[in-house]
């Protein structure tokens, strides 16, 4: 059983990170320059990669630096283990879907619309639980998803001004398709999410070393898409047009993040994941209007937004009052 410090500063983490990655991804994705845009199948597959470069040093640091341990320990968990490694590459693909589907949303929402809407994972992740891990939730819990659906229906309330909307529909681009793509990331998401954490809570194997095993699919798959879908423009000007120091900044974030939520799933769960990023709401509002200059809001926006982090406290009042989950 993890420490409730250890905990809550993975959340912590968490919080951060889904934030930073966010608002330099809309930043990066609508800063207008001289050049091609860099192509978001190419971050992903650049993410992939550095994120098996990050967990090799890791599992390396925890045999000492021994790179014959290490070459042991990938020998065993993934070559002599075929069956279990195949096991990830269902939700390794769709991971890989859902990075591209966040890239296509973040062209076409402000970071706090995008934010708030994409909280609707929480609700896919707790129906999947339920129906996958055999997770029984309290009545508050139930509550709080009734409340987030509620928070997010009135984030997409329409604008009662037209006019305004009008003028700002070039520069943030297309919102249904932006809302379509969230909509398909939430579920892509709470089912990849929840069959992670299934393998990950039934097998003994380093988180660490799941994590290259997903890479490795990740990159297959983030490879063939760039093919299939940027392979002429790659031909062109090369997988690294557009590349600046932004663009590296949202890979190693999009990186790091897949790193903090496996650790988030192996000493929290799934579903407080959701909810403790929900928090990054807030800052995401205040930056994207201050800094970002992207975003008005609405009054019926805050109190949508404001509905959804009551439904995070909520959430977190019945985890007080049951410390002991039932188990997968």
């Amino acid at each position: 059983m993890a420490s409730p410090r250890l905990k809550y500063l993975s959340l912590g983490v968490l919080v951060f990170q889904t934030t930073s990655l966010v608002l330099t991804m809309r930043y990066s994705r609508t800063l207008q320059g001289d050049g091609p845009r860099y192509l978001a199948s190419s971050a992903v597959v650049v993410a992939e990669l550095m994120k098996i470069v990050a967990c090799l040093l890791l599992v390396l640091k925890e045999h000492n630096y021994s790179l014959r341990a290490l070459n042991s320990i990938l020998r065993q968990e993934i070559l002599h283990k075929p069956i279990d490694t195949l096991k990830l590459a269902v939700p390794s693909g769709i991971y890989t879907l859902q990075n591209n589907l966040l890239y296509v949303a973040l062209s076409n929402l402000d970071a706090a619309t995008y934010q708030v809407t994409y909280q609707l994972k929480i609700l896919t992740t707790a129906l999947f639980s339920v129906s996958m891990l055999g997770r029984r939730l309290g009545v508050y819990q139930w509550l709080s998803l009734l409340i987030l659906m509620a928070g997010v229906a009135l984030v997409q309330w329409p604008s009662e001004t037209p006019g305004a909307k009008e003028t700002e529909a070039p520069a943030t681009g297309s919102q249904f398709v932006g809302v379509a793509a969230v909509l398909v990331a939430c579920c892509s998401s709470g089912f990849a999410g929840v069959y992670f954490e299934k393998i990950l809570k039934e097998s003994k194997q380093s988180v660490w070393v799941r994590n290259i095993q997903l890479g490795l699919f990740g990159l297959v798959f983030g490879l063939f898409g760039m093919l299939a879908y940027d392979g002429e423009r790659v031909s062109e000007s090369g997988m690294f047009q557009g590349y600046n120091g932004i663009t590296w900044t949202v890979v190693a974030l999009q990186a790091l993040g897949g790193l903090v939520i496996a650790a988030v799933i192996k000493y929290a769960d799934n579903i407080l994941k959701g909810f403790a990023t929900s928090l990054s709401i807030i800052l995401s509002t205040l930056i994207s209007y201050f800094l970002l200059q992207d975003f008005d809001p609405t009054s019926v926006f805050f109190m949508g937004a404001l509905l959804v982090i009551a439904a995070t406290f909520l959430y977190g009042y019945e985890g007080k009052t049951a410390p002991n989950p039932s188990r997968a």
